[in-house]
């Protein structure tokens, strides 16, 4: 007997035996649901036992026996009321406890969100992708069978999924495709860092989604629910279904701001910032302009994050607005990071470690946010040095730009798609899925070890594109991805460390060094930055024109 809780109401067993009642009773348990019929196995005790030792143990026991494989809507329903009515917690069994998983399932899909249910069957061990369009419907048999279907359907619509539409109509005009995103606005998010120092206006860096989805391809406007790969349809919210020969998955991460206790509450006022949101940043600098004296924090979540460089950036354009107004010298400047460096890849921290000491800022390294008191101005970290035990700290602010802690969408997490991680999980060099040969990935939700910036992405699609249509014509790919990403560290206004590298921290710069040395702080990467890349962005990127970023074939080996 192994009980898996499902939530504090109800868990699930595989088939118990009378004498395990008495332990389930000294669980905590007050009521048992039996859902196998009798009879099922011959070895199997029948309901009677089971409810006769219960009685004897001051437990409620339930019959509400269901046919393997045959869980109606009526059986769902009478299981919800079972929940209601019988004194909890309760213990649900069948044979394998997949039966009453189910019809937990489908019980709570009106008051619960898919991703939260398929969450909670999949910690406990039980996989609802059998049931899942079921879910996706509020627990009701979908009658909707009228599929649309698509050669190419590509999950998300932010830079990754529009670039990889492009760039597949470059290579082959006839392709029928689909994107699908609910989201009615697309932000070029590299510019928030310029944003909150009041450089760019944030209004230009948001244009509207259907102005920028390539001519002939379809926009469904709606979020996806879930995925059922085996039968190479994705469901919609709503129970709509899509299907594909190929999928792309590039929806991006999911910024988790209630990880950090208090924090959604004071975003926004108590001087509480962060440039990872479009109506954020405009705030940035505002603080950053109007703050004189006292302590400035500028926090770091565990990686993988995207764009790693960000938080600091944030700290070093700030600094200078200091240093330039006067008012540096009054300013305690601190950075609050929960890894261990100030950047993964070597060749670049003295540059960086050099604008740390220009602006007289503290490296706090293994300190990890996780609460905020925005009116008192206090926030908590969690300190976890190496080999020494986890001491919760309290540091008083002025003024605190947050970047959030950042996981894979709940939808990505919870799917046959993901690693144990939570992300999709792809071949890294080819970025195809290393399970479903006719999905690929890209951008920031797959689990290729690269930095997650927008410039990977702008390689990342070409090569995507190219090996999908490699096989649609039945070759092997023929494009390699070798980690690229580009974070460029704005250190000061007018000057820019532009760091370009790809898998274990390889440099691969894009200019020659007599050009452009990206270990060194340099006007000419701040041009790029401020006037090149966001023209590139919107007129190159998104529109299948790959400058910079033409995938190298690679013969196959």
């Amino acid at each position: 007997m192994d009980p898996k809780k499902i939530s504090d109401e109800i868990s699930v067993a595989p088939q118990i035996l009378p004498d395990d009642v008495g332990a389930l009773a000294q669980m905590g348990f007050r009521s048992i649901l039996c859902n196998r019929p009798d009879g099922e196995a011959a070895d199997q005790p029948t309901f009677e036992e089971i409810d006769a030792a219960a009685r004897a143990a001051g437990l409620t026991a339930q019959y509400l026996p269901i046919v393997a494989g045959k869980v109606s809507d009526q059986d769902a329903a009478d299981f919800g009321k079972a929940m209601v009515s019988l004194p909890g917690p309760v213990l649900a069994y069948c044979r394998t406890g997949t039966r009453s998983a189910t019809l937990w399932s489908l019980a709570v899909a009106k008051d619960k969100s898919p991703s939260d249910i398929l969450s909670a069957t999949k910690a406990a061990g039980y996989d609802m992708a059998g049931v899942v369009r079921r879910i996706v419907n509020g627990g009701k048999t979908p009658t909707d069978t009228g599929d649309a279907k698509y050669d190419v359907v590509i999950v998300g619509g932010g830079a990754a999924g529009i670039s990889v539409a492009s760039s597949l109509i470059a290579r082959k005009s006839d392709l029928n495709i689909a994107i699908l995103d609910p989201a009615d606005i697309h932000y070029y998010q590299p510019g928030w860092t310029m944003v909150g120092a009041g450089i760019f206006d944030a209004q230009t860096t948001a244009k509207t989604m259907g102005s920028l989805i390539p001519k002939g391809v379809h926009w469904i406007k709606s979020a996806v629910a879930a995925f059922e790969p085996k039968d190479n349809a994705v469901v919609l919210d709503g129970c709509r279904v899509v299907k594909y020969d190929r999928l792309v998955v590039c929806p991006g991460l999911k910024l988790d701001w209630n990880k950090v206790e208090g924090l959604v509450e004071t975003l926004g006022k108590n001087g509480v910032t962060s440039n990872y949101r479009y109506d954020l940043a405009p705030y940035t600098w505002e603080l950053v302009k109007g703050l004189k004296e006292g302590r400035a924090l500028f926090t770091q979540p565990p990686m993988p994050i995207k764009c790693a460089g960000a938080p600091q950036k944030a700290m070093y354009l700030s600094g200078d607005t200091w240093l330039r107004n006067g008012a540096l010298k009054d300013i305690d400047i601190r950075f609050m990071n929960a890894g261990g460096v100030l950047f993964g890849v070597k060749d670049y921290v003295p540059a960086l470690e050099a604008y740390v000491k220009r602006y007289d800022a503290s490296l706090n390294f293994f300190h990890n946010l996780v609460a905020v008191d925005g009116p008192a101005k206090k926030a908590w970290f969690d300190v976890t040095k190496p080999d020494t035990p986890v001491e919760r700290v309290e540091v008083e602010f002025d003024m605190m730009h947050v970047c959030p802690p950042q996981v894979a969408p709940d939808f990505i997490r919870v799917s046959p798609l993901a690693d144990a991680a939570g992300w999709v999980d792809v071949d890294q060099a080819t970025l195809r899925h290393k399970e479903y040969d006719n999905i690929w990935s890209l951008g920031d939700v797959m689990n290729a070890p690269n930095a997650k910036t927008a410039a990977a992405a702008r390689m990342q699609a070409p090569i995507v594109a190219q090996n999908l249509v490699d096989d649609i014509s039945g070759t092997s790919p023929t494009a390699l991805y070798n980690g690229y990403g580009s974070c460029p560290l704005t250190v000061e206004r007018g000057k820019i460390v532009l760091a370009e590298f790809g898998y274990g921290g390889a440099l691969l710069p894009s200019f020659p060094k007599w050009m452009l040395d990206g270990t060194k702080p340099t006007r000419a990467a701040w041009i790029l930055k401020e006037q090149i890349l966001p023209p590139v962005y919107w007129k190159a990127m998104l529109r299948g024109r790959e400058w910079l970023a033409k995938p190298e074939k690679v013969s196959a080996s």
